[in-house]
């Protein structure tokens, strides 16, 4: 896979790099730290959320197996802290990248600098959706959505919690909650401990 992305030449310069096995629940970035290593995302999955004072989060994008975390990239590019956390998911595999090849490759490859401008707008278009559902949706048109694209990926057994879905739509667990009851009295969908059962089409 990093050849795919990389090519050769920058494949052979990562791999240099050892690989660590992290697990799940580990914050590798934690918001307001200044970036010494970017990660390459190998096996897994990373959430890069923001928390504010009050303990409410908001999930801004997830990193999947070949990406990388645009605003460590951008953090370190600019010698700036860090203005999100990061998060493992699931048990992930990930390449550390120190700060300065990170800064040495955007003039050395041609790969790399097109790497980064692709995460800039892959993530900048996530974030506008974002910015979307929350201005411009209603709440529940953004728990179905959600839970569609879910399916996708997971089929009709999707295992999240209330307070997981809350914190990717950008709403607080109460709300969703009191959506999701609404939908099982509904028979679209049926509420287990953890996992949410898809019965009806969304």
């Amino acid at each position: 896979m990093i050849e795919e992305v990389f090519g050769k030449e920058l494949s052979d310069e990562i791999l240099n790099f050892p690989i660590a096995e992290i697990p799940a629940e580990s914050v590798i970035l934690r918001e307001g730290a200044y970036i010494k290593e970017i990660p390459i995302v190998t096996k897994g999955s990373v959430k890069v959320r923001k928390i504010d004072p009050g303990g409410k989060e908001i999930t801004l994008y997830r990193i999947s197996p070949g990406e990388s975390c645009i605003l460590s990239i951008t953090s370190c590019l600019n010698n700036k802290p860090s203005n999100a956390e990061a998060v493992i998911e699931e048990p992930s595999q990930i390449i550390l990248i120190p700060s300065e090849k990170v800064r040495e490759w955007m003039d050395k490859h041609s790969l790399w600098r097109k790497f980064v401008m692709k995460l800039y707008y892959d993530r900048l278009e996530q974030v506008l959706q974002l910015v979307d559902a929350i201005a411009f949706k209603q709440v529940d048109r953004r728990v179905t959505e959600r839970l569609k694209k879910l399916r996708e990926t997971h089929g009709d057994n999707i295992k999240i919690t209330h307070q997981e879905l809350a914190n990717d739509i950008g709403t607080a667990r109460e709300v969703v909650s009191r959506l999701l009851k609404n939908l099982e009295a509904s028979g679209v969908i049926r509420l287990e401990r953890g996992k949410i059962k898809i019965i009806q089409a969304l």
